[in-house]
């Protein structure tokens, strides 16, 4: 029997990701505290000139907002000219303006971080035109919550990640991780139907996981295609920044008929095409389309025989991991175009030398 294969010592990684149910990006802020008896809450109208400086609101609250939103507090008297403005911690670059005597906003100038929890400190060295003092620091915290699919789609295709590119359609705002108004539009014709039946704007597909890891790998971060708080900051960043993707798009197609090939693909052209061997049928190849997420230019592979029996095959080449044990890797045989591996796409060493570079992180290979 032919040699399995084996999985790296990872295994087959569990992917997921942290997103909301909706297009728009969802503020909760917590409720703040002082010991004057006032409540942080909608602002009154008619604020008081008199008595012991109050917080009268801090907003939003519970209000549907994007991360790029202003932040509001009111007081009931008139701030004084020399008094100190509140903090927002973890820090976010912006500034502080005065909308009134008695009411002030933060306007960030970068996105707050989808996932992160804020806070709002108003210090108790506030001072009023009264010369009255807050007695204590008032804090409100609020949480900014994780961007919709759709909106990591768009992030993604402004980024030159996907197979796609976005159009909008309306008021257009880049560095929001709200979801703008627009249109996907595939970026070359002829796209193999093996990924056009996977696009969905509005979801997390394997398309959306592939060009996540992608993006993870060129900014130095762990490739697991979990759309993280830090992921969300690093796209957004990267949107402001117009720091876009200038790498190819690369796909691989596996054709399990007989004679069994391999395709890749470069911008959706078809540049090579070889002869491969696939699983035999008691360790099949899987028929999906997942990512690579682990390269070596040689490595051992050892594992079980279907017989029960273990081997290790040492200086295995070019090889490509892409679902659990399975890669695309170099491997002897006498003949190729039939299944012949326990699961692995085999190709002559010289074929997967070749292969090899156009399968990095990310990519996506379909087995068919």
């Amino acid at each position: 029997m032919a040699p399995r294969h084996a999985a790296p010592a990872r295994g087959r990684r569990r992917l997921g990701i942290v997103l909301a149910a909706t297009a728009i990006v969802v503020i909760a802020v917590g409720a703040g505290f002082a010991l004057a008896p006032s409540t942080i809450g909608a602002p009154s109208a008619g604020a008081a000139t008199h008595g012991p400086l109050l917080v009268r609101a801090i907003t939003p609250s519970g209000s549907v907002v994007s991360p790029d939103a202003p932040l509001r507090v009111v007081f009931n008297n008139p701030l004084g000219a020399s008094s100190p403005m509140p903090t927002v911690l973890p820090r976010v670059a912006g500034t502080w303006a005065h909308l009134s005597a008695s009411e002030i906003s933060f306007r960030p100038t970068v996105p707050m971080i989808p996932g992160t929890r804020y806070a709002v400190v108003v210090p108790p060295t506030t001072t009023a035109t009264n010369g009255t003092m807050l007695h204590r620091e008032v804090v409100a915290r609020f949480t900014v919550a994780t961007g919709s699919s759709l909106r990591l789609n768009q992030l993604l295709a402004q980024l030159g990640y996907l197979p796609l590119r976005f159009v909008p359609t309306g008021p257009f705002h880049p560095t929001s991780s709200a979801a703008q108004r627009g249109s996907f539009t595939w970026r070359w014709t002829n796209v193999p139907t093996g990924l056009t039946g996977l696009w969905r704007p509005n979801a997390y597909t394997v398309i959306t996981q592939g060009a996540i890891m992608a993006f993870e790998s060129a900014r130095g971060l762990p490739t697991d295609g979990v759309a993280s708080p830090a992921v969300w900051d690093a796209l957004l960043h990267a949107v402001a920044t117009h720091h876009v993707s200038t790498a190819t798009y690369n796909y691989v197609d596996v054709n399990t008929a007989l004679p069994q090939t391999l395709t890749v693909y470069v911008n959706m052209r078809p540049i090579y095409h070889t002869l491969v061997n696939t699983g035999i049928s008691v360790r099949p190849t899987a028929l999906t389309t997942t990512p690579v997420f682990l390269r070596f230019v040689t490595t051992t592979m050892s594992g079980t025989n279907p017989d029960g029996s273990h081997y290790s095959d040492p200086g295995i080449p070019w090889v490509s991991y892409f679902n659990g044990g399975e890669a695309l890797h170099g491997f002897i045989r006498g003949s190729y175009g039939w299944p012949q591996s326990l699961g692995c796409v085999e190709m002559p060493f010289a074929n997967a030398q070749v292969v090899f570079p156009y399968t990095p992180i990310g990519t996506l290979v379909t087995v068919r």
